[in-house]
């Protein structure tokens, strides 16, 4: 069989979905590999590179979806005027990407009408065995690191505390809201970096994680956030009661702070505003926000999706897909995930695909199959 990875199509994704080493691991499990030339340019993947990794590079997107059987993307197919590449994918196609089913039926109902076996990697269920192949996680662990370099790139002041014969410099002070992969790993960045940390999340749960790394957990409600997860591990929709204690709780500790890392998302749902352009006035001039959430409508109310802005002295950042701004190892772990959600489809002594289609990674991910949308959540959904 033959996998086929297309370039990306977005001018903001740099990322790839294979990598030199899931070529070689792929071939070992009976693929050929064909890729677009140019599709890991981004990334600092060179034809030369794929093609020494064993790899056949296509002219054009059209010659790697006419021959591929699974197609690997980054990024939902594109169905523009420019290139359609779901009018590209074949009947009985199996596609495999992160694809933002939930908010985008109709691109869904397009690939079951073209007849092909769909794959949202976005839904992969929370459990043991599919941790390997999270996506989500590997990506926001890469966001939360760069979102405190970016602040550092930006803030006038250094992070660590640095004692010097002119005198002393005080550590930077930065606050994390929302402790997932991507605010734990902001938290451990800050820390290596010197800063003191403070973090806060409606889930209990991340009080011990917090500490573990060093940082200070800021309580607002522990009464209401005894039921603040879900079964999944996502943090839910808050009452106003809640809220409005947030809100006081988060505006006095945020007076003190030189760098904010906002992350907080609910799945389904506008991302929370945690922070007020009234917090933002109350702020030392000079500090930074790094709004994590921006694509999701933004954890603060002034941010602007893909611009960095100045507020009331404050440098509020809301860079768009932020993992694509360190493409080469986001590209890297994201091929990895595919890969590890491809090996245990294979037989390996027929080096054929064997699917159990039972499965609850599969049934989980799957999207659509023989002409129709199969996922549960999405039958019967409103487009």
């Amino acid at each position: 069989m033959k996998i086929g990875v297309p370039k990306e199509r977005l001018p903001e994704e740099l990322r790839v979905a294979i990598s030199p080493d899931t070529i070689r691991k792929m071939i070992a499990l009976g693929f050929n590999i064909i890729i677009e030339s140019g599709a890991g340019e981004g990334a600092f993947f060179s034809d030369t590179i794929f093609g020494k990794a064993g790899a056949q590079i296509a002219a054009d997107a059209a010659e790697v979806f006419g021959a591929a059987d699974i197609v690997l993307k980054v990024r939902p197919p594109s169905s523009g005027e420019s290139l359609n590449e779901v009018s590209l994918l074949k009947s009985g196609t199996i596609l495999i990407s992160s694809l933002g089913a939930m908010t985008n039926k109709p691109l869904m109902e397009a690939l079951a009408r073209q007849g092909v076996t769909a794959f949202a990697m976005e839904l992969l269920p929370r459990i043991t065995r599919a941790q390997s192949m999270d996506i989500l996680s590997s990506q926001s662990n890469l966001a939360g690191y760069k979102a405190i370099i970016d602040a550092a790139g930006v803030l006038g002041r250094a992070f660590p505390m640095m004692m010097t014969a002119a005198g002393t410099i005080a550590p930077a002070k930065v606050f994390v809201m929302g402790v997932g992969v991507a605010g734990l790993q902001a938290i451990a960045t800050a820390k290596r970096m010197g800063a003191v940390v403070t973090a806060t999340d409606v889930r209990p749960a991340t009080k011990e994680q917090v500490e573990s790394l060093g940082g200070k957990f800021l309580d607002v409600d522990p009464t209401l956030e005894n039921d603040a997860q879900t079964n999944s591990g996502y943090a839910k929709e808050m009452p106003p009661e809640y809220l409005e204690k947030q809100k006081l709780r988060v505006s006095e500790h945020i007076k003190k702070q030189d760098v904010v890392v906002t992350t907080a998302l609910i799945p389904g749902q506008p991302a929370p505003v945690l922070i007020t352009e009234e917090m933002l006035k109350s702020m030392p001039a000079g500090s930074v926000v790094v709004d994590l959430a921006v694509e999701a409508g933004g954890n603060c109310e002034v941010s602007e999706c893909g611009k960095t802005v100045q507020k009331s002295g404050v440098t509020i950042i809301g860079h768009i897909n932020v993992p694509s701004r360190i493409a080469e190892d986001a590209s890297t772990l994201f091929a990895k995930n595919l890969l590890n959600f491809i090996t245990p489809l294979v037989d390996f002594q027929t080096k054929e695909l064997k699917i159990d289609w039972e499965d609850e990674i599969i049934q989980s991910t799957l999207i659509c199959r023989d002409g129709n949308i199969v996922h549960s959540s999405l039958i019967g959904q409103e487009d």
